[in-house]
């Protein structure tokens, strides 16, 4: 047959198919026009994400509550209002209380019920904003999602002795009220996500916490409070860094700080970089052009102040390097409505000159410091040229071995892809991006029939890792499952080129899977915090039990709470089956599981770093067995 007659015959046969899958009645009526509200509810993953069920920090109930409360920072850094009152009610409602300059009267509805309006566009006769010169909130989109996602939602504002109201149920205006009012000025939100929307969802008070601790570290001086426990931070940058740091500075903290930017830094006794980035407050986890800013500044810092002849690498110096930085600027861009990295590379030169100043400054005025940060760095140099020789082995073992194309099952698209020429849909598929790390190649199997081959890619183990707890660097280069690993991630040189946006530990619900999985955070946290750090690792939960009736159709359970609720719902001829691992699950039904809004993940964070350190290193190091056995035993019985 030839080549024309298989190209008419291809054609032929994918006309049939389209026209036996098509829509028969897609007409002038099928076409339609949705109002805010509807396409909002309808859409709601293209203005706040995942929409989630609580379990997950970034769970869009949670980005409700941070557009609210978005507003009040932002008056905060104009200058209004010291304080921001929170509270979380018993029926899941949240009220955000600020005591900024409250929204015009007059404009109240409009600014929490019309789509794009707000008082972020307005600029003064010179082209600066009028009423905020730096905000969070650019698209006068935030607090509308809030109502239009909201089964209750109200808005109330005071203004030198007057007050008005609104009131919305389901995105829909129901009444509005004013008059006169003896509260200080200031906006008053109450909202309720609604189930119609989200469906069953809880709210982890632990979530809103650390937002409100956030917030108070990068805006030194306001006082935050959630239900009465009160969240404040009188230095900034440097208390979160004192916070965040999982062991000792080397030397005392450098902590720089004006009006648009504010960052601090030291080393530690560590090979591990780890930064926390911040952009009018906003946690920038991937970081974007200040980061970058302030990794260079330091760099050429230093540098400046070695002999021009012997400047030290740029690895070296950020070896060790624990920094936080956080900046304000009038029209920030971010790579996406979540807000995760920042884009405004017009702000890099000016920032790398005022930072590099800054260090160069201070290192003049403290020379013990000088001299204990080029103590680090010959340090970092001399550990650089002795892991080399072992770097170059391990890759050399890598080109020659089948590990990439064995382990590896990869995705088209990766977190570290910024081609501009993206579509959009195409820079979303790379910015939800991930890997599965799974126990073994039968769970592996049920991953790779499953999964979105976009941007979900899997990295089969053969069983437990090697415990990193006290290993050196080298275990990296001489390890190949790790070495595999590291390299799958993108993260053997620096963070910024990692792959994935989230890093799923998939394991099984029995005591090996969770010692896999406790053995790999363990790696993560040795070598790689900036993972945990920057929000990057997860925990995929999948059901621990089927309940099912040969006339009702299955109900998977995520407890044993859930399955007696189900049992109890199917009544009788009730099979219960308990799923201990991954490979337990048939493909078939596996699906479902790591998919879309479906999809469970558990997000592993640092609450306490150096208390985490002290205790993984009890559980997990070569010493003090015996203490660590009778702690083991007193929690079993």
């Amino acid at each position: 047959m030839s080549e024309t007659e298989d190209n008419i015959l291809f054609s032929e046969s994918a006309a049939a198919a389209t026209s036996a899958t098509a829509p028969a009645d897609y007409e002038a009526d099928s076409i339609q026009s949705l109002d805010d509200v509807t396409h909002m509810r309808e859409r709601p993953g293209m203005y706040i994400g995942a929409l989630g069920n609580g379990d997950h920090t970034e769970d869009g109930v949670y980005v409700l509550f941070k557009e609210v409360v978005d507003n009040s920072i932002d008056e905060y850094i104009m200058g209004n209002g010291r304080k921001v009152l929170v509270t979380l009610a018993p029926d899941k409602s949240i009220t955000v209380r600020d005591f900024g300059r409250g929204i015009p009267l007059e404009k109240l509805k409009d600014c929490v019920s019309k789509k794009n309006t707000g008082g972020k566009f307005a600029k003064g006769a010179d082209g600066k904003p009028k009423a905020f010169s730096a905000s969070i909130g650019m698209n006068g989109v935030g607090l509308k999602a809030v109502n239009f996602l909201s089964q209750d939602f109200s808005a109330t504002s005071y203004r030198n002795g007057k007050y008005a109201s609104v009131f919305f149920q389901e995105g829909k205006f129901v009444r509005e009220e004013s008059g006169d009012t003896g509260e200080p000025n200031g906006t008053l939100i109450r909202f309720l996500p609604s189930t119609q929307v989200f469906g069953e969802f809880h709210i982890e008070k632990k979530f809103l916490e650390r937002r409100l601790q956030h917030y108070a570290w990068t805006n030194a001086g306001l006082s935050l409070e959630l239900n009465g426990q009160k969240f404040f931070s009188r230095r900034g940058m440097l208390d979160l860094l004192e916070s965040k740091m999982d062991s000792e500075a080397l030397y005392e903290v450098i902590h720089y700080r004006t009006e648009t930017l504010e960052f601090a830094f030291c080393h530690v006794n560590s090979a591990n970089e780890n930064y926390y980035s911040f952009a009018n407050t906003q946690f920038t986890n991937d970081g974007g052009t200040h980061l970058a800013a302030f990794k260079e500044g330091i760099v050429k810092g230093v540098n400046e102040l070695t002999p021009k002849d012997k400047p030290y690498d740029a690895e070296d110096i950020r070896a060790g390097l624990f920094g936080a930085i956080a900046i304000k600027l009038q029209e920030p861009v971010f790579e996406s409505q979540t807000k995760h990295k920042l884009y405004n590379p017009e702000i890099r030169t000016p920032l790398v000159n005022e930072i590099k100043a800054a260090v160069v400054q201070y290192l003049f005025k403290h020379p013990d410091i000088k001299a204990s940060i080029f103590d680090k760095l010959d340090k970092n140099a001399n550990l650089r040229k002795q892991i080399q020789n072992i770097r170059k082995g391990a890759k050399e073992l890598a080109a020659k071995s089948a590990l990439k194309i064995l382990k590896l099952r990869d995705c088209k698209f990766h977190l570290n892809e910024t081609d501009s020429r993206k579509k959009p849909e195409e820079k979303a598929l790379c910015q939800n991006s991930m890997i599965f790390l799974t126990e073994g190649d039968s769970a592996a199997g049920s991953v790779v029939q499953n999964r979105d081959a976009l941007n979900q890619a899997v990295f089969a183990l053969r069983g437990k890792v090697f415990n990193c707890c006290n290993a050196t660097r080298e275990v990296l280069y001489k390890n190949e499952e790790l070495y595999g690993v590291m390299r799958a991630l993108g993260t053997e040189d620096t963070m910024e080129n990692l792959r994935y946006a989230k890093v799923v530990i998939a394991t099984d619900a029995d005591p090996d899977g969770y010692h896999i999985r406790d053995l790999l955070i363990v790696f993560f946290l040795r070598f790689f915090p900036q993972l945990l750090s920057a929000e990057h690792l997860y925990i995929l939960d999948t059901p621990l039990f089927r309940v099912r009736s040969k006339t009702h159709k299955p109900i998977y359970c995520y407890s044993e709470a859930e399955r007696d609720a189900a049992a109890k719902q199917i009544g009788r001829d009730v099979e219960i089956t308990r799923f201990k691992g991954l490979g337990e699950i048939s493909p078939q039904e596996f699906g479902q599981f790591i998919k879309g809004n479906d999809i469970r993940l558990q997000l592993v964070t640092i609450e306490n770093a150096r208390k985490l350190d002290s205790f993984v290193n009890f559980l997990m190091g070569d010493k003090n067995p015996p203490n660590r056995r009778e702690y083991i035993l007193q929690r079993l019985m």
